[in-house]
């Protein structure tokens, strides 16, 4: 209540500044309540909700060539609504959100619509309304999200790669376990996607998160994976350590977890480990994954040319190569071949099991 007070009382000052919403956003228990995010949230991302645009109806969109993929993922968002909402309100909303997402992608043509996208822009519809919605998301899409919009999934992929380092550098024995099981990091895309929206039940959980990304550095989310991973380590040994058995362990958000003390540890993570020094740790990996391919490209044409295995010095490791690695493996992480079949494979099983998402275009 004393929190709710002072956010009130900060909406009343016009000097109130950015970084006193952000601390209000990443502190215990966010922005508190609805009402409160409603005026907050466009603050944080520098929009004003009286200079906002007026919505086109649904005809006017509706030839665009990423309309029926976004109707189809907006058909499938059932559970993101409110319980019991009536049919047409429903309906109604539904409407909004995909002029929602159609406005973005038609004004801003080199963003690539996603899937899981629409995850994101119903919160913010939810919560602030069709028209500021936009505007929030524009600017998302052109700031927090738009590695995640381009032509392909390389930069998202990427960025993926910055759990195990993290995660190596809190827990070096999680990290090797992990790694031998070849689970990589599929189990983790949906919640980068869609900022935990479509792998979270509870839109408290959503909300509360929501507040403390749209205060933070785009990674935070990264951050708060790998967080979540390492609070987990106890569940994570009891698996037995292969592929299947800890994605559908990690690919499950458990109701009761713990998002306050989660959120301090990835703050402290972010603190301890910024982004520069992960992605010195990422670059490592990468060139590592160089010498590896070479290392094997060199064995395979010396078995071709001469039908056996090179000597000692030149021999490389067999196992990485069949291994089905994603690209955040040291072994395999991206541009390969095992990559898009580990893809196809774990999307359908994803899909099947889990979730309608795939997160894959």
């Amino acid at each position: 209540k004393l929190k709710r007070i002072k956010i009130e009382n900060a909406l009343d000052d016009p000097k109130t500044t950015l970084e006193t919403w952000k601390q209000f956003a990443k502190s215990e228990y966010g922005l508190i309540n609805d009402d409160l995010r409603r005026k907050v949230w466009p603050l944080l991302v520098g929009v004003d909700p009286q200079q906002v645009d007026p919505a086109p109806s649904l005809e006017e969109l509706n030839s665009h060539p990423e309309y029926n993929q976004v109707v189809l993922d907006v058909n499938r968002s059932l559970k993101r609504f409110p319980p019991g909402i009536p049919y047409e309100q429903r309906v109604a909303l539904q409407d909004q959100l995909t002029v929602l997402i159609l406005r973005v992608i038609i004004k801003y043509p080199h963003l690539k619509y996603y899937q899981g996208y629409h995850d994101v822009a119903i919160t913010f519809l939810l919560v602030v309304g069709e028209e500021v919605a936009f505007h929030v998301m524009e600017i998302l899409s052109t700031n927090h999200l738009v590695e995640c919009m381009q032509e392909t999934m390389e930069p998202t992929q990427r960025r993926l790669m910055f759990i195990y380092p993290l995660i190596r550098r809190e827990n070096s024995a999680l990290c090797s376990y992990l790694e031998r099981s070849t689970v990589g990091t599929l189990f983790a895309l949906p919640w980068y996607l869609t900022w935990f929206g479509h792998s979270l039940n509870s839109y408290r959980s959503v909300v509360r998160l929501y507040d403390y990304f749209l205060a933070s550095d785009f990674l935070l989310p990264i951050y708060v994976t790998s967080a979540i991973v390492i609070y987990r380590q106890n569940e994570i040994f009891q698996e037995d350590c292969d592929m299947a058995s800890l994605h559908c362990l990690l690919s499950q958000l458990p109701e009761d977890l713990p998002f306050e003390y989660l959120l301090k540890c990835a703050e402290s993570l972010y603190r301890k480990y910024p982004p520069r020094m992960i992605e010195k740790d990422v670059e490592t990996m990468i060139a590592n994954e160089k010498k590896q391919r070479i290392a094997e490209e060199q064995e395979r044409e010396y078995r071709r040319r001469f039908g056996k295995k090179p000597p000692p010095a030149v021999t490389t490791s067999l196992i990485g190569r069949f291994l089905p690695h994603l690209p955040l493996s040291r072994r395999s992480m991206v541009f390969t071949t095992a990559f898009s079949i580990l893809v196809g494979f774990c999307a359908y099983y994803y899909r099947a099991h889990y979730m309608p998402l795939t997160g894959i275009r």
